[in-house]
């Protein structure tokens, strides 16, 4: 299988879980795609360190930042993803050179775009973490996940996206 179907695949299957109890407090689906060299091993330090963030991201490593798709963004939110994150080296220690460098292009015109498709801008965040910043990404997600969360309050008291 390809590369690009395998994120897809991924993708969809980090969103689609068949079976779950929706009945009691509504469990989030936020979808995190790491990269492979920085934020995957940071990620992997909180945990190591049993830093407490919140569980309901579901990690997808990639190999850069900078080959994450927009649009597998918003497939994410298509399949029923309540919150998407990216997370990248810090600009200027990419592994691949410039591939951070893409990835912010690339999610900072989809975030002017989230808006057009009825997505709230806060349930999108994209981050920089090293491997190091182990506190960083459990701050991180639990900022997004409080993000969405707000989020989700304004859309049941009917406040409009837009």
């Amino acid at each position: 299988m390809s590369g690009k179907a395998e994120s897809v695949r991924q993708a969809a299957g980090a969103v689609a879980k068949p079976g779950e109890d929706n009945t009691k407090v509504k469990k989030l689906k936020i979808v995190g795609f790491l990269c492979n060299w920085c934020s995957y091993a940071g990620a992997d330090l909180a945990g190591v360190s049993r830093m407490q963030y919140p569980e309901e991201i579901r990690i997808i490593r990639v190999p850069c930042s900078g080959r994450i798709n927009p649009l597998l963004v918003l497939k994410c939110f298509q399949e029923g993803a309540d919150g998407v994150l990216v997370s990248g080296c810090h600009p200027g220690d990419c592994h691949y050179q410039e591939g951070n460098l893409y990835a912010r292009r690339r999610m900072l015109i989809l975030r002017s775009l989230l808006a057009y498709f009825g997505i709230d801008e806060r349930r999108f965040h994209m981050s920089w973490v090293s491997a190091s910043e182990g506190k960083k990404w459990a701050d991180t997600v639990r900022s997004l996940v409080e993000d969405v969360r707000a989020a989700e309050a304004e859309v049941k008291a009917g406040v409009p996206v837009w």
